[in-house]
């Protein structure tokens, strides 16, 4: 008997930076990063859109230009 690892479906998260109007809603894959350390973002707005595959220190860049800027 073989076994095939069968991806699950990313679970996408909305970040609390995001605005609350609908305008600016940027989402992550948490699981997923604690996975593998690639961080997805995506916009909330087009989910079959592309994404970004940042590494955690590019990650916690646009965390923190999130506060600054938000």
């Amino acid at each position: 008997m073989s076994s095939t690892h069968v991806p699950r479906p990313l679970r996408w998260v909305k970040s609390t930076y995001s605005g609350g109007e609908g305008g600016q809603c940027l989402e992550w894959a948490p699981e997923h990063a604690a996975a593998t350390g690639e961080f997805l973002v995506r916009d909330s707005k087009d989910p079959n859109g592309p994404h970004l595959a940042l590494t955690r220190e590019g990650f916690a860049g646009l965390v923190e230009f999130a506060k600054r800027h938000g």
